[in-house]
């Protein structure tokens, strides 16, 4: 029986945001993204779907602000007192949300952008953005260990975690296994910063 969101205690700010939110991931967990539609993430979500096109015009602008706040932070990365240690959580955080609905986001999104030459920039705003924003900081933590040279930290360089995790995602599916996320660390990025 679908309940009918009027009758329901009225909700607003984050605490609506975040109902939206869970509900479109809960979607595309269920049917992807190419069978995600915004009536059934408002009725998922026991809002109106005039409330969600006051704030999201479409889907594609739900979907990036969806899982952009289930990315990984810069606060969220643990400090383990080491360079690889940090490295490793920050890159083993990336890849199971790759492995959840936000994956399945992301090739949906990509799908999209491809098939309709739809802008992709909120997109790599979302796949990017918080991804050099972790890695800033856990190399921030590692130049004030002494760990390394603030010289070596380039922006190529800040991307090349995530852009192998991504390569591998889009090319080879998911789950990401954590063997790869270990190989990504020692054979590429902990020599990449420590070389500089």
């Amino acid at each position: 029986m679908v309940t009918d969101h009027r009758k329901l205690p009225r909700r607003r700010g984050e605490a609506l945001h975040a109902a939206i939110y869970r509900a479109t991931l809960d979607e595309l967990a269920e049917s992807g993204y190419a069978g995600l539609t915004m009536e059934r993430v408002a009725e998922r979500a026991r809002a109106s779907k005039a409330s969600l096109y006051r704030r999201w015009p479409s889907r594609l602008e739900l979907v990036t602000d969806a899982v952009r706040s289930v990315l990984p932070t810069p606060e969220s990365v643990p400090d383990t007192g080491e360079l690889r240690g940090d490295l490793v959580a920050m890159l083993g955080q990336a890849a199971q949300v790759l492995s959840g609905p936000a994956g399945e986001a992301l090739r949906g999104l990509l799908g999209e952008a491809l098939s309709s030459g739809s802008p992709v920039n909120a997109m790599r705003r979302t796949s990017q953005g918080m991804g050099r924003r972790t890695m800033e900081e856990v190399l921030r933590r590692a130049v004030e260990r002494g760990e390394v040279d603030p010289e070596a930290i380039t922006p190529r360089r800040l991307d090349a975690g995530h852009a192998l995790l991504r390569h591998h995602f889009l090319f080879n599916g998911t789950p990401i296994p954590g063997e790869l996320v270990v190989q990504i660390v020692d054979e590429v990025l902990v020599p990449l910063f420590r070389r500089g």
